[in-house]
C-alpha cells in the first residue's frame, strides 16, 4: 500500500484539501505494483462501490447480487487512466487482482466489466496466473460468448483488448460447444496478434480451413469454413 488518503480520518469527513479521487468514494487506498499505482475503492467504513452489471458467470452457481454481496473497485490510478486498456497495464491490474484473491478469503468472485462477467475466485486465480506465466489468454472470463438471433456465436468484451469482436458464423456455430472451443482458440490468437486488419486463413483443430474477415468498419471479425 503506497498511499492511504483517509488514514486517521472518518470516510464521511475527509481532511481539508483531500478529495475523493473517484466520485462517491471517500475510503480508498493506493496500491503499488511493479512501479504502477492502482486504486482500490469501496472500502469500509465508507460506502461500497456501485454494483457491476453482470450477465455471464464462470465457476459460480449463480450470478452474485447486490442484496447478498458488496463490491469494491480496483482500477489504474488517475494518472494511468488514459492508458487503461494497454495490455501491460492490464496484466499488472489482473496480477494484483490475483494477489487480493489469494490474501482475502471473503472475496467471492472477480467481476470483469468489459465482458460483464463474474468469475469465481479459484477459477480466476488459476486461469489468470497461467496467462501471466505465459499460458493462453483467459478467454472464458475476460471475454464471454453469446448466441445471436441469427444463430451465430459472438464474443463479448474482446473489443476492450483489440478493438474488435469475434463472430463465428453459421453453420460453423451450430455445435455450441465446439464453436465455443474454437472461439477460445481464436480469441487467444487475436489477442496475441493485436487484432485483424485484413483477411486471414487458419487451420481449425479438425483440420478444416477457416476464413477470418474483418468487417468494413473493422469492428467485427467474421469466421467461417472456407
Amino acid at each position: 500500500m503506497s498511499h492511504d488518503p483517509a488514514a486517521g480520518h472518518a470516510a464521511e469527513t475527509p481532511p481539508a484539501g483531500d478529495e475523493a479521487v473517484w466520485p462517491g468514494q471517500l475510503a480508498w487506498i493506493e496500491l503499488l505494483r511493479e512501479g504502477l499505482t492502482f486504486d482500490l475503492s469501496g472500502l469500509a467504513p465508507g460506502p461500497a462501490s456501485a454494483f457491476p452489471g453482470l450477465a455471464h458467470r464462470f465457476d459460480l452457481p449463480a450470478l452474485p447480487t447486490p442484496g447478498e454481496y458488496e463490491a469494491m473497485v480496483l482500477r489504474p490510478g488517475p494518472h494511468l487512466a488514459e492508458g487503461a486498456a494497454s495490455l501491460p497495464l492490464m496484466r499488472e491490474l489482473l496480477a494484483l487482482g490475483c494477489d487480493i484473491v489469494r490474501q482475502f478469503e471473503d472475496v467471492l468472485a472477480v467481476a470483469w466489466g468489459p465482458a460483464a462477467t463474474a468469475i469465481g475466485r479459484r477459477y480466476f486465480e488459476s486461469v489468470t496466473s497461467a496467462w501471466l506465466d505465459g499460458g493462453p489468454f483467459p478467454a472464458l472470463g475476460l471475454t464471454a460468448f453469446t448466441a445471436t438471433a441469427d444463430a451465430a456465436l459472438e464474443s463479448v468484451g474482446l473489443a476492450f483488448w483489440i478493438g474488435q469482436e469475434l463472430r463465428i458464423e453459421p453453420p460453423l456455430s451450430a455445435d455450441r460447444v465446439a464453436a465455443t472451443r474454437l472461439g477460445i482458440r481464436l480469441v487467444n490468437h487475436l489477442v496475441l496478434a493485436g487484432g485483424l486488419n485484413e483477411d486471414d486463413r487458419i487451420i481449425a483443430p479438425d483440420g478444416s480451413r477457416l476464413v477470418l474477415r474483418p468487417s468494413r468498419s473493422r469492428a467485427l471479425i467474421s469466421v467461417w469454413r472456407e
